[in-house]
């Protein structure tokens, strides 16, 4: 196994360990400038590597080449959870949710559709 710290910043680490099997990163305490750090080199290694993310970083899930929600509910005392596959306009939407909580307004839906168009920019070039 190989552990090393891929980015830094003040508020926290993204570690990543992995072998030649099985890669796992952990985004604990990053936000911002770093999160977007660590978007563009999954983006890298995504190239050669299937990644599959669970955040909550706005930076990290607009760069998603497919946008996936996961949902927990209860029933009968059993925790179940759904996995939806979002659509573009979809995948905006959870951006607003995850950028703006509970008060969705235009700033933020622009605020999600700026932040795709430079995943988009980023990864295509």
């Amino acid at each position: 196994m190989r552990f090393c710290s891929i980015a830094s910043g003040s508020s926290g680490n993204c570690i990543y360990v992995g072998s030649e099997e099985t890669h796992v990163l952990v985004d604990a305490g990053i936000s911002g400038k770093t999160a977007q750090l660590v978007a563009e080199k999954l983006n890298t290694l995504s190239k050669t590597h299937q990644i599959i993310c669970i955040t909550h970083l706005p930076q990290i899930a607009a760069m998603a080449d497919n946008h996936y929600v996961i949902e927990k509910s209860t029933k009968d005392n059993r925790t179940i959870s759904n996995i939806t596959k979002l659509s573009y306009d979809e995948s905006i939407g959870e951006l607003a949710r995850m950028l703006g909580g509970s008060s969705i307004t235009d700033a933020v839906v622009s605020n999600a559709k700026e932040l795709k168009n430079m995943a988009q920019t980023a990864k295509n070039n």
